[in-house]
């Protein structure tokens, strides 16, 4: 459950609160998305928590809100790419990075709250929040504009390629998605660093593929 006084706390201390949360660590392909929101002290957005425990739904209403309501905020992303070249933590930890740089074009924060515990190099404090996003307001309302903005993004990517079924699994490592993969190869959104089970799951994906084809 969200506390509303846990931002207040640290605003009395350093001032200006923003929060970020990235989005997409685990899938197999696709970017990481990060978001970084600054809210207005002593707001309360009715309905919004943790993105993983709200229905699609709601994420989207919730977005909106938080566009319109909040102080500043920024939107940014590692590309599969990047992800591949530096290992995924310190992707979404550049994605965050970017996203606060855009947030300080609008207001300069005084401290920083990330999800989780790994803290990085904002050019202002930095405090890390284990579960933030179940906590802080500002965490949670970075959580819902990084999980939405990734979610429309593979809803595109699903255009572009339909044959992994993006859409439907958000990148994540489903067995449906699995088998595509296997199936079709890697599009140049996939995550190459990722996609190991290719050669480890060989036997039970090639079984998998043949059952399929033989169901037509």
């Amino acid at each position: 459950m969200l506390d509303y006084t846990f931002d207040a706390k640290f605003a009395a201390e350093y001032g200006i609160v923003c929060g970020t949360d990235e989005a997409g660590r685990g899938p197999l392909a696709g970017p990481v998305v990060a978001a970084a929101v600054v809210l207005p002290e002593g707001l309360a957005i009715p309905g919004l928590d943790d993105s993983k425990k709200l229905t699609e739904k709601r994420r989207e209403a919730l977005y909106g809100a938080i566009c319109e309501q909040a102080l500043a905020y920024g939107i940014a992303q590692s590309s599969a790419r990047e992800i591949d070249g530096m290992n995924i933590l310190a992707a979404s930890l550049l994605a965050m990075r970017r996203a606060v740089e855009t947030v300080k074009k609008t207001v300069f924060p005084g401290v920083v709250l990330v999800d989780g515990n790994r803290p990085t190099d904002f050019g202002v404090p930095c405090r890390t929040v284990v579960h933030g996003d179940a906590i802080s307001q500002s965490i949670a309302a970075a959580s819902v504009l990084a999980k939405v903005t990734r979610d429309r993004l593979l809803a595109e990517l699903d255009r572009q390629y339909p044959v992994y079924g993006f859409a439907k699994h958000k990148g994540y490592p489903t067995k449906e998605h699995k088998l595509a993969v296997y199936e079709y190869g890697p599009c140049p959104e996939h995550r190459t660093s990722f996609l190991s089970f290719l050669a480890r799951d060989r036997d039970a994906l090639e079984a998998a593929l043949e059952e399929k084809r033989a169901d037509g």
